[in-house]
């Protein structure tokens, strides 16, 4: 249903490297950058995408800051539990705001497993895990 998604950040350099760093613990990487009209932007996905799925992007003339949108939240697929983990981990070494430990969610299912953190902009940012502990 949904081709791609993007999002708006204050500061290119600094969520450049937050990104890289936490979706790289899921699997994903940076697939593709691109400056044009004053926006600079970048693009992120696993080696099976054939266009980046997810976006971040900065035009010159935005304000300082970003005020995410209320209820917004993104949520990335992990593999393992172990991932959650690691992009929990990830996120609060690169300055993220914890905003849900990694653990069960078992009002969503009995398997639902996943970590929330508010990234550099105060975007909720989610990595889950769908399946049973081995």
């Amino acid at each position: 249903m949904i081709d791609h998604l993007s999002i708006g950040v204050s500061d290119f350099a600094l969520s450049l490297a937050f990104y890289d760093t936490v979706l790289a613990e899921l699997g994903f990487k940076r697939c593709m950058d691109i400056e044009f009209d004053g926006i600079k932007a970048a693009g992120y996905g696993s080696d099976s995408d054939t266009e980046p799925p997810f976006w971040i992007g900065h035009k010159n003339e935005l304000p300082t800051a970003v005020t995410p949108s209320a209820g917004f939240h993104i949520a990335f697929q992990a593999t393992t539990r172990t991932a959650v983990d690691a992009f929990y981990a990830a996120a609060i070494a690169a300055g993220a705001t914890d905003n849900g430990q990694p653990g069960l969610r078992p009002q969503y299912h009995p398997n639902y497993y996943a970590a929330f953190v508010l990234d550099p902009d105060g975007y909720n940012i989610e990595a889950v895990c769908h399946q049973p502990q081995p």
